[in-house]
């Protein structure tokens, strides 16, 4: 079975977030646990936390199916020791944060070597900032999300990924998402060789390891490596592609949550992707 959403507001508080998603059809969704563009906010409130719980079980929404997402300024994969602190304090706050909601996942950019540092040397950054978070948590699986290679940005291969995820020395605690802008930005043509990628995905990554996926349409073109996400059916992906992701059952169970550029158009690109399923 597929869970669709979109990654929604949290403005007036977190609790707000299932109500947000209940409102445009999602039966999955993503979020902020705090403002994405700050470093620090207050901790989350008692009565936040109830309500959060509360409205995510009247609605009917399975903790396995939210996907959290970390804040714009985080970098564990800093070359300067001092920023990449901050980054860990901020990153291990944000899992503390999932685990306070009653939450089990923490999806986050891997992390940018800013041409300072070689690729494989940040990616070590990234596996201990990883292994960290993990050690001051009890269970969150912290999700790397493909990225489209844009600037100093690592994570664009599934290479990488495996790589950061054999770093950290065990893969109970950690997972991938897709991102379908991403995919394509990189070089992965789901567009006209979708099951090649996904062939490709399974050898190198695991299936085991899918915890989550964005569903955008890619204003970049094939390998352009830039990260311009588009309405769905508006880009270089097309509607055909999203209709194959749709019908593929490896992405049954898991959150897919629209990123696209629209958020008025989230109802009718969630009501267009579930009619894909009949």
């Amino acid at each position: 079975m597929k869970y669709i959403g979109a990654h929604v507001s949290i403005a007036g508080g977190v609790e707000n977030a299932p109500l947000n998603a209940k409102k445009i059809g999602a039966r999955a969704f993503a979020m902020f646990t705090k403002n994405q563009r700050q470093w620090e906010a207050k901790p989350l409130s008692g009565e936040s936390i109830r309500l959060f719980k509360e409205n995510l079980a009247q609605l009917g929404f399975d903790q396995k199916h939210v996907l959290p997402h970390d804040g714009y300024l985080i970098n564990l994969g800093n070359p300067d020791s001092e920023k990449r602190e901050k980054s860990l304090a901020a990153f291990i706050d944000e899992a503390q944060r999932v685990e306070q909601l009653g939450l089990g996942l923490l999806n986050f950019h891997p992390g940018s070597h800013l041409r300072e540092i070689s690729e494989s040397r940040c990616m070590d950054l990234i596996a201990e900032g990883i292994q960290q978070a993990i050690a001051s948590t009890r269970n969150v699986i912290f999700v790397l999300e493909g990225t489209a290679g844009q600037g100093s940005n690592i994570g664009y291969s599934f290479e990488q990924l495996a790589a950061i995820i054999e770093r950290v020395g065990g893969k109970e605690r950690v997972g991938v998402c897709l991102d379908t802008c991403h995919m394509y930005a990189a070089s992965y043509d789901i567009r006209d060789d979708y099951e090649n990628v996904m062939l490709q995905f399974e050898k190198i990554i695991g299936l085991e390891m899918l915890k989550g996926v964005h569903l955008n349409d890619s204003k970049s073109k094939l390998g352009q490596k830039l990260d311009r996400h588009n309405a769905l059916g508006e880009g270089y992906l097309g509607w055909q592609c999203f209709k194959k992701i749709i019908g593929d059952q490896r992405f049954d169970n898991i959150p897919m949550v629209l990123e696209t550029i629209d958020s008025d158009r989230w109802p009718e690109e969630i009501a267009k992707l579930y009619s894909f399923c009949r």
